[in-house]
């Protein structure tokens, strides 16, 4: 887990392309939102990598939103039982649980239709908003960071070579 944090915090104060890593939070916010465990989260975990995104920011994105689904997961319920029961989309549902392979998705639980959903629907906005917030970092807060007396501290220490080998590897 250590790695794609170091990576994520590489990349942020690299050159990497700010698209990149606001796209990567927005897939990772997305899958985190799905149970993984469900055919959606699977599906949506591997046609991610067939886009450009920063994999580190997706991975801690995704980590940091798992950490927290049990204080988001009831809202996402909530929003999964208003979204299977909006009556014009009833026929097409019915429809959906009658053909051979959709059944096992569990589009019908709440979590996932609510996940689902509720993650498509913020990954532009959390796209926009990560546009936004990684230039101010890199040029406001990251030199602020960068040149505090606890970073140079820690830069200091014997174990930040042995960490910055395991990332370069």
């Amino acid at each position: 887990m250590l790695k794609p944090i170091i990576k994520f915090l590489v990349a942020l104060n690299g050159n990497v392309k700010r698209t990149q890593l606001a796209a990567g939070i927005a897939w990772g916010i997305l899958i985190g939102l799905v149970p993984i465990s469900n055919v959606f989260g699977i599906v949506l975990f591997i046609v991610s990598f067939f886009f450009t995104h920063n994999h580190g920011s997706k991975i801690l994105a995704l980590a940091i939103i798992k950490i927290c689904s049990p204080l988001i997961a009831p809202g996402i319920d909530v929003f999964g039982w208003q979204v299977l029961h909006i009556e014009a989309l009833q026929p097409l549902f019915t429809q959906m649980y009658n053909m051979p392979f959709v059944p096992f998705t569990k589009f019908n639980n709440t979590l996932v239709a609510g996940g689902l959903v509720g993650g498509v629907i913020l990954w532009f906005p959390v796209f926009m908003l990560f546009l936004v917030l990684i230039p101010i970092y890199r040029e406001k807060l990251s030199p602020k960071i960068r040149n505090s007396k606890v970073v140079q501290f820690i830069l200091k220490l014997p174990f930040v070579s042995l960490i910055e080998k395991a990332v370069s590897e």
